[in-house]
């Protein structure tokens, strides 16, 4: 079945019979129709290109959405990838300072350790020069107790200066010993 539309009914006739319609009441329910069809396609006119104006703003807002969720997936994306280089960064840049650390407690080992060597032979030269002075204050000790003024080989008291003298030919020996404090 065909729909019919107010031209169609503008331009219907009817077949007159005897006992039929009045026919002005007829005519006046058709345009009472026919408007009334009128005022429902312009409505309809209406409301359809409303739709359409809206199917429109909905695929604009649906473009827009796209765009927003792909720009907040690339943000999320490029937070994660600064997060992750921030992480990367920091992790190295602890290495570098634990590294530097180590480098620097080894060169404090090292400069302890040639401190303790050194004061270990200031200790031996310190004992040694002892050594000696004990020796040569024994020396000189045994040679005052003797008394008479005669060495023990029965020789004047000038074999005793013989001794010093030997004594103060070797010349004694330079302390070279450093001491460095870092």
């Amino acid at each position: 079945m065909e729909k019919i539309t107010a031209v169609d009914i503008q331009h219907k006739s009817f077949k007159k019979a005897l006992q039929g319609y009045e026919r002005a009441d007829v005519d006046q329910f058709l345009d009472e129709i026919i408007e009334t069809l009128e005022d429902e396609a312009q409505q309809r006119a209406a409301l359809e290109a409303e739709i359409a104006d809206l199917k429109e703003r909905i695929s604009h807002f649906k473009a827009m959405e796209e765009s927003l969720q792909n720009t907040l997936v690339l943000a999320q994306r490029t937070a994660d990838e600064v997060k992750a280089s921030a992480h990367k960064e920091a992790d190295l840049i602890r290495e570098k300072a634990r590294l530097a650390g180590e480098r620097e407690i080894a060169g404090y080992n090292d400069a302890i350790a040639e401190v303790r060597r050194q004061h270990q032979r200031a200790l031996e030269e310190t004992e040694k020069a002892r050594s000696e002075l004990r020796s040569l204050l024994m020396t000189h000790l045994a040679l005052l107790d003797r008394g008479d003024g005669t060495a023990a080989n029965g020789e004047p008291p000038r074999a005793a200066a013989v001794d010093s003298n030997s004594f103060e030919e070797s010349p004694p020996k330079e302390d070279t010993t450093r001491i460095t404090v870092y």
